[in-house]
C-alpha cells in the first residue's frame, strides 16, 4: 500500500475520533506471532504484556495461544480477568514486591526470574518449590541497542552459577537462564554471543547435578523505524544455531517478544496545536508528547514521521515538542518536516504500537493517546519494513 493512501485512511479515522489516537491493527499481530512460532525451533512465545497491554490484544494472544511475560500484580490480574491461566505466565521482573510474588504464587504462578541472593530468598520464602531461571547480563552490546538494558538487569555468568547453587540449596527448581540483548537490538550475532554465555551456566549447573531445560533470550528483536534491520528470519537462524551449537536441541526456548509483537501494529496520529519561532530554531508542537505516549524519544528511538496531505513537500530543520509545560517535553530537536508545517496539520508516527499509550500519562491534566483498531487497515506488513 502506498503511504499517501494509507495515511488518507488515518485522516479520515483522525477527523472522527479526534487526536491524539494510536491506531492498532490486529492482524499484523497475528502475522507477527505467526513469523515467530515458525522460525524459532522449540520455542514458546511469552509476551512481553508492558509493551501494550491493551485488552484485546492479550485477548488475541490469548487465542493464539500464547504464554505472557508479567512485571506486576496488574499485569497477572487482567490476564486472569480474560481466562489466562496462571501455567502460561512468567514473572519476568527481577525486582518484585514479597506480597507481588505471594500473590502469584497463590493463583498459580509457579516460574520466576532472578539475578540476586535476595530475590532468591523472597521466592523461597514466598513462592516454596518453584520453577526460577537466572538472568544473566550482555556487557558489550551497549552500542547495538537503542535501549540496553544491561547495567539494571542480570548479573554475571559467575554470579549466575552460584545464584543456581544457591536457588537450588533453598528448595527451588533452577530450570535455565534468561538474557535480554538490549530494546531494538540490530545485530543478530548478539544473541549468538549470549546463547554461548547461557551454555557456561548450563554446563556448571549440570556438574552440581542440576539438569536445566529451558533458554529465555527475552525481547530485543527490531522493528522498522530510521535504520535498516535484520528480518525475524535472520535473528531467529542465529538463534537456532547457537542454540544447537552451544546447548543442544534438547531445550526449550523462550522468546519474550514486546515491541517486535505490536510495534509494526501502530500508528500514532497527533494534531499540530501551535508554530513558533524561538531565535533561529522553527518550532511544532503537538498534542502527544513526550508525557503522553512519545516518552522513548527522549532515549533513541526515531520513528519514522509524515505530515498528512504534505508527503511531497520540501523539508526543512524543526524542533517537535509535546503540549505539556513541562521543558523535558520535546521529541526531537533536529526533526526534518514540510516547511509548511502549521496549525492542524496532522502528524503521523509511524510503528508505535509498542511502549506508547503504555507510557502514557495525564500530566497537566492531558489525556494520552486513545486506542482504536481497525482490521487490516495496513494491508502489508511489509510497508513497515521496506527502507
Amino acid at each position: 500500500m502506498d503511504k499517501k493512501i494509507l495515511n488518507q485512511k488515518l485522516k479520515a479515522l483522525a477527523e472522527k475520533h479526534g487526536t491524539p489516537i494510536l491506531v492498532m491493527d490486529l492482524e499484523i499481530i497475528r502475522d507477527n506471532y505467526k513469523r515467530l512460532v515458525e522460525n524459532v525451533k522449540n520455542s514458546k512465545i511469552y509476551y512481553a504484556v508492558k509493551a501494550n497491554s491493551h485488552i484485546e490484544i492479550l485477548k488475541l494472544l490469548r487465542d493464539l495461544g500464547s504464554y505472557f511475560d508479567v512485571a506486576s500484580r496488574p499485569e497477572i490480574e487482567k490476564l486472569l480477568s480474560i481466562g489466562v491461566e496462571p501455567e502460561r505466565m512468567s514473572f519476568g521482573n527481577t525486582i518484585k514486591k514479597s506480597s507481588d510474588i505471594a500473590f502469584a504464587y497463590e493463583k498459580g504462578i509457579k516460574m520466576f526470574a532472578v539475578d540476586s541472593e535476595m530475590e532468591i530468598e523472597k521466592i523461597a520464602k514466598n513462592a516454596p518449590n518453584s520453577n526460577i531461571y537466572v538472568r544473566i547480563s550482555t556487557n558489550g552490546m551497549e552500542d547495538d541497542a537503542d535501549w540496553p538494558l544491561t547495567k539494571k538487569f542480570g548479573t554475571s555468568v559467575d554470579h549466575a552459577i552460584s545464584l543456581v547453587k544457591y536457588a537450588h540449596s533453598l528448595g527451588l527448581n533452577p530450570i535455565g537462564v534468561s538474557f535480554h540483548v538490549g530494546s531494538q537490538n540490530y545485530n543478530p550475532e548478539n544473541w549468538r554471543v549470549a546463547i554461548r554465555e547461557v551454555s557456561v551456566v548450563f554446563e556448571e549447573a549440570r556438574r552440581m547435578g542440576i539438569e536445566m531445560k529451558m533458554v529465555n533470550t527475552g525481547g530485543g528483536m527490531p522493528v522498522k523505524y530510521s535504520k535498516n534491520i535484520p528480518t525475524v528470519e535472520e535473528i531467529s537462524a542465529v538463534i537456532n544455531e547457537a542454540i544447537a551449537d552451544y546447548i543442544g536441541e534438547d531445550v526449550t526456548v523462550i522468546l519474550e517478544p514486546g515491541r517486535s509483537m505490536v510495534g509494526n501494529a501502530g500508528v500514532m496520529i497527533t494534531s499540530v496545536i501551535l508554530r513558533s519561532q524561538k531565535g533561529e530554531e522553527k518550532w511544532i508542537y503537538t498534542d502527544a508528547g513526550v508525557f503522553h505516549g512519545l516518552t522513548e524519544t527522549i532515549q533513541n528511538i526515531r520513528y519514522e514521521v509524515e505530515v498528512i496531505d504534505k508527503e511531497d513537500e520540501e523539508k526543512e530543520k524543526f524542533v517537535l515538542a509535546g503540549p505539556t509545560c513541562d521543558s523535558v517535553d520535546v521529541m526531537y530537536y533536529d526533526i526534518n518536516l514540510p516547511k509548511t508545517t502549521t496549525m492542524d496539520d496532522l502528524i503521523v508516527l509511524y510503528n508505535t504500537g509498542a511502549y506508547t499509550t503504555e507510557y502514557g500519562t495525564n500530566f497537566n491534566g492531558i489525556p494520552s493517546p486513545k486506542i482504536i483498531f481497525e482490521s487490516s487497515i495496513f494491508v502489508k506488513q511489509e510497508l513497515f519494513e521496506e527502507v
